[in-house]
């Protein structure tokens, strides 16, 4: 499915920087893609599956990124298209997705995947061996950080070792002692769980027990039975809505546990639809998030509900945008679509020094590099710092429900 969203007129600076950038690539001999027509990103995102929750807003932020970058231009003259590959949340799905992405589709660079799970094996087989730079806005396993991936991963989206942190800094304020941990049994689910482990010993804290868990499974009675054996006074929950809703229900119907904490991969009102607002009061969790009164958040905000209503109280839709947005902008340094050169490009684009661009300066940006200058884009999610393993900083939200609805308490760095 091809998803290309065309509008805007091309000035005559840009077109000729576009000329004079696809003839120096020609002359230097550069392969693939480069300046050879439009530049195409492929959006691995779960459609279908345990993430399908985050699917579709996660396309959206992909997509406005896109929408915004076209009708100030485009990227190189030519509008910037956006295709769409489904992981189905299962890691095979999305390899074969990615290989349609690159071999079939020709994309430069892919946003995604979401779930660390899926993204790691990507990374690994498909476009660290193709070429291709990946930028997932969600996945956040430790595992990603030291991948042997020739540099072609990238994340806008903060690593768990730093999640983990806060999460323990959240149950400890609130007075918890002794906690259970249930994990999605993947790279996500553990990673988080030896970071968050790590992190609440550090402050006194007990891990009761700690019970991996595997997807697709109709119950979990045992797994939350050998969770409730410790003593514990409340269930750390890390995994998807899908299952999650399922874990939460049998540990309230058996008597399991009736105070629950959440992490990022649950921070969706379709958990609280499906089990009701009146079980889940009170509950809270983190997340990723950026200060929401900064001039990037507040375009971004704007222009999301200009598209599609109201900004959902959802994870990874702000950095599935930076993920598209600074894809477009190193290939725009590079002068060219090839997928190394926009790797090459990326951390020029995105990391200091040079003039700040945030989420709508796309005229600015393409002006600034047709002069020379460096620039640094500063996202809707905050700032795009990659370091040398392509990982970014970050801050973090500590969620509550409050009334049925997912509320912000506080963002704040562990």
């Amino acid at each position: 499915m091809s998803i290309s969203i065309r509008s805007g007129c091309h000035s005559g600076r840009r077109l000729l920087t576009h000329l004079a950038a696809a003839a120096l690539v020609a002359v230097a001999g550069s392969a693939a893609h480069a300046a050879e027509g439009p530049l195409k990103i492929g959006a691995l995102v779960p459609m279908t599956g345990d993430l399908q929750a985050y699917g579709q807003t996660s396309l959206n932020g992909i997509e406005l990124a896109a929408k915004q970058i076209n009708e100030a231009g485009g990227v190189l003259g030519e509008d910037l298209e956006i295709v769409l590959g489904d992981t189905q949340t299962r890691p095979q799905a999305g390899i074969d997705s990615a290989k349609k992405l690159v071999s079939i589709e020709g994309v430069s660079g892919i946003v995604g995947a979401l779930s660390s799970g899926v993204t790691i094996p990507v990374a690994q087989s498909v476009t660290s061996k193709e070429g291709v730079p990946q930028i997932s806005g969600a996945s956040t396993s430790p595992v990603i950080t030291g991948l042997e991936d020739n540099d072609f991963m990238f994340r806008t989206v903060p690593s768990d070792a730093f999640q983990g942190r806060a999460l323990a800094e959240v149950v400890d304020r609130d007075g918890l002692s002794t906690v259970s941990i249930i994990y999605v049994n993947n790279d996500y689910g553990e990673g988080l769980a030896d970071s968050f482990a790590a992190a609440f010993k550090e402050r006194g804290g007990e891990i009761a027990e700690r019970v991996g868990y595997e997807k697709g499974n109709a119950s979990y009675r045992g797994e939350l039975s050998t969770a409730a054996s410790g003593g514990a006074e409340a269930l750390v929950m890390i995994g998807y809505p899908q299952n999650g809703t399922t874990i939460i229900r049998q540990a309230l119907e058996g008597g399991f546990f009736d105070r629950f904490v959440f992490t990022d991969g649950l921070k969706a009102p379709e958990i609280i639809d499906a089990v009701g607002a009146q079980y889940l009061e009170g509950s809270y969790g983190t997340a990723p998030q950026a200060l929401d009164d900064t001039a990037a958040a507040k375009t971004f905000r704007s222009g999301y509900e200009g598209a599609y209503g109201e900004l959902p109280p959802k994870p990874f839709i702000d950095t599935a945008y930076d993920a598209t947005y600074v894809l477009a902008l190193a290939a725009q340094a590079a002068g060219s679509t090839d997928g190394a050169a926009i790797r090459d490009a990326l951390r020029e684009v995105a990391n200091p020094p040079g003039e700040q661009i945030v989420p709508g300066e796309w005229d600015k940006a393409v002006e600034l590099l047709a002069e020379g200058e460096a620039i640094n884009y500063t996202g809707a999610s905050g700032s795009i710092d990659f370091d040398a393993k392509g990982d970014v900083g970050g801050s973090f939200a500590h969620w509550v429900i409050r009334d049925g609805k997912i509320v912000t308490d506080r963002v704040f760095t562990p």
